[in-house]
């Protein structure tokens, strides 16, 4: 069954997509949830015209991605925490943690949009991906050091 996504939903697509689903995924929890609603003709000339509306809006922000992307690339985080005495952490370093120390650096970017790959509970190098936008990423290397 094929659906026109209202909104972004992690790991099936972007607002305005067009997607083939199951027909009980799209029925019992996509359609009732707003997330997306059935691709009919009329509801993909309705698309199309939204989206040439909205295009020009859509290349202003991911330029802003791009230059966001540009000044992060040099960047190389230090983020200290406590730590055992075998070397572990307590707790784990998250995606909150480094947006905030991107934020001291001066770079503003949503927590939401970093992502850790690894659980990091241990002192060592890792990378963090900011997902800026949906054709715009960067890696960030960080490190985590004993306090």
């Amino acid at each position: 069954m094929q659906v026109i996504l209202k909104e972004d939903v992690n790991n099936l697509g972007y607002k305005g997509d067009i997607i083939d689903v199951k027909p009980g995924y799209a029925r019992n929890f996509l359609i009732p949830t707003g997330q997306a609603i059935i691709a009919t003709p009329a509801a993909k000339k309705m698309l199309d015209e939204e989206l040439k509306q909205r295009a020009h809006k859509l290349e202003k922000i991911k330029n802003d991605a791009l230059a966001l992307a540009e000044s992060l690339e040099g960047v190389s985080l230090t983020i200290a925490t406590k730590v055992s005495a075998t070397g572990t952490i307590f707790g784990s370093v998250t995606n909150i943690q480094i947006a905030e120390e991107l934020e001291k650096l001066g770079k503003q970017v949503d927590r939401k949009l970093i992502v850790v790959k690894d659980s990091v509970k241990e002192v060592g190098h890792y990378v963090a991906i900011a997902k800026l936008h949906k054709e715009v990423s960067v890696e960030i290397p960080f490190e985590v050091v004993a306090e």
